[in-house]
């Protein structure tokens, strides 16, 4: 048995198979057992099971990392 996936709120996935839309990227907006998924191409919201989830994802983008660089005001 594999371990889960660390996945959290903010990180963009990448699914194998494309939306209807055309897109692939997806927003992570809920985790737990249930994955939430936002597409960032139409907006449309689903809801996959943590298996599906990692099933269907190709690739993973952290939050921070998808961000780009963090504005820091020191002075």
């Amino acid at each position: 048995m594999t371990d889960p996936l660390a996945v959290a709120v903010g990180d963009v996935a990448r699914l194998r198979k494309a939306h209807p839309c055309g897109g692939h990227d997806w927003a992570v907006t809920r985790t737990g057992a249930d994955i939430g998924l936002r597409c960032l191409t139409c907006g449309r919201k689903i809801l996959l099971d943590r298996g599906d989830f990692e099933r269907r994802t190709q690739r993973l983008t952290p939050a921070a990392a998808s961000d780009g660089v963090k504005d820091t005001d020191e002075g």
